[in-house]
């Protein structure tokens, strides 16, 4: 096996029996990476400082006990702001921005010792569910039906994130996930991608697209890689009033493997027409491993599911409309150029129209519409009131004794690029049927590679866990990754 082709505990336990370097792993992803251009997963390469943090972890290595993720190379998505790296968000607005400064998130990743190989492709500001919005060009899922050519999306925000790490050209990514967009391109690649608790991991130094619903996550190749990693993301931050003051558990410790006596839900609303035999079976064989460990198997209700949708695609748009205002050319951002007699307004949209995206022009216009005085109570209002009604559905199950929901991650799985280019917009928001349910709530959730459909392409489960209780959703995670022993990768083809 190749250096790059390792999990995170693989090369952690690799790198302290002296059997390579965090040198050598780091140069085994740069090569991969260089070699992997119609992935189009990295946009910003930093070789030369992922050189020189190799060789400082391998120092610290050497001088005795490090961290669990000292020397271990990853890929950073690019809406995390990092110190004297290209970060733009994947828009034109931003381009050129080297912040100053680094996210709290990557800060923490760093000081743990981890490598930084580069920035990962990814929708532009996060709107998106098939990389295809981005600025720099679709990233490429590695996965491709069997018999067929045609690139595929890896899924989308964090789509360069899940096509690197499936393809192996770093050990484990950061994403964030808004309505899904860590957790339906980890399904569509087969790796595994964990939405933490809102509020377990800060958001600061990350660019905003909907900042109540926004949250930073790890997306890794097992539930262990992940556990590994959310444990150097998370915890408070004094830079961020939204992230808890909670202790961070040992997150690996959980494993236990031991699930005997847990309750899993069932959401019967979850079953939507239309939906492939493919994902019903995997699901109810998904359903059949849980109870095989010990877990007891019930139906349950959550009412306002079918509001989910409509009620996100109001409230996302509404904050994104906020936090994109200040990118107008004069505070931040990119600025067109004049002609003779242009004012401030030409300027603010001649800016805006070159530097935003069809996608992000499209979410900011609805939020700014929706939040508009004439239709504030009947939209937004009513959006956040439906939030509160789904957040309730929750809890119910939750104080009736569920320890998990067991749900698809996707309704499908990955499609050809270009699909739903000329479609309705709406088509590529029914993508994150399963999931804008969790970010409403602010609950952790994880999507697990679970099975291969008929065309050979991965389809994912996913777990939706009590608030706070990430360990106790990992434990249940890494049960089923181990019954479904998923151990397909992507025919090498780039």
């Amino acid at each position: 096996m190749t250096l790059n082709a390792l999990t995170i505990a693989e090369a952690r336990a690799g790198l302290r029996r002296g059997d390579f370097t965090a040198a050598e792993l780091t140069a085994a992803c740069l090569e991969a990476t260089a070699a992997a251009g119609a992935l189009n997963a990295f946009v910003h390469v930093a070789g030369e400082r992922a050189r020189a943090m190799a060789a400082a972890a391998d120092a610290r290595l050497a001088a005795g006990p490090a961290p669990s993720l000292c020397g271990i190379p990853l890929g950073i998505k690019d809406l995390y702001c990092t110190e004297g790296v290209p970060s733009q968000a994947a828009s034109r607005i931003l381009a050129g921005f080297r912040p100053p400064y680094e996210s709290t998130v990557t800060r923490q990743l760093w000081q743990a010792g981890a490598v930084m190989l580069g920035k990962l492709n990814m929708d532009e500001f996060a709107m998106g569910s098939s990389n295809e919005t981005s600025c720099y060009g679709p990233a490429v899922n590695p996965w491709r039906r069997q018999g067929d050519s045609a690139p595929l999306t890896p899924g989308g925000s964090s789509g360069g994130s899940a096509a690197a790490v499936a393809a192996g050209l770093c050990l484990g990514a950061t994403g964030t996930d808004t309505g899904g967009s860590i957790r339906q391109p980890a399904a569509f690649t087969g790796i595994v991608g964990l939405k933490p608790t809102y509020g377990r991991c800060s958001r600061w130094g990350i660019v905003a697209f909907a900042s109540s619903l926004d949250q930073a996550g790890p997306m890794a190749r097992t539930v262990r890689d992940a556990a590994i990693l959310l444990a150097a993301m998370a915890g408070p931050d004094p830079f961020d009033s939204t992230s808890a003051d909670i202790p961070v558990p040992d997150f690996e410790a959980a494993l236990t493997g031991d699930i005997r006596g847990s309750r899993i839900g069932i959401p019967r609303e979850y079953r939507m027409p239309g939906m492939p035999a493919a994902i019903e079976r995997l699901w109810a064989e998904g359903a059949a491993m849980l109870r095989a460990a010990g877990a007891t198997v019930v139906d349950i209700s959550l009412p306002h599911t079918r509001f989910a949708l409509p009620a996100y695609y109001v409230i996302a748009p509404a904050e994104a409309s906020s936090n994109l205002a200040r990118y107008d050319g004069v505070r931040y951002g990119h600025r067109a150029r004049l002609g003779a007699g242009d004012g401030i307004v030409e300027m603010y949209e001649k800016t805006r129209a070159e530097g935003f995206g069809p996608e992000v022009r499209r979410r900011v216009m609805l939020g700014t519409y929706v939040l508009s005085a004439g239709f504030y109570d009947a939209y937004y209002n009513r959006a956040r009131k439906v939030r509160t009604l789904i957040r309730r559905d929750f809890e119910t199950v939750f104080a009736a004794g569920i320890d998990a929901i067991l749900t698809p991650a996707t309704p499908s799985a990955a499609f050809p690029l270009g699909a739903m280019e000329k479609a309705d917009p709406v088509e590529m928001y029914l993508n994150d049927v399963f999931t804008v349910t969790v970010n409403l709530a602010g609950l952790p959730a994880i999507a697990v590679p679970a099975g291969l459909d008929g065309d050979g392409l991965p389809l994912g489960l996913q777990l939706i866990g009590q608030p706070w209780q990430e360990a106790a959703l990992l434990n249940h995670a890494d049960v089923l990754e181990s019954a479904a022993g998923f151990v397909s990768r992507p025919a090498k083809w780039w």
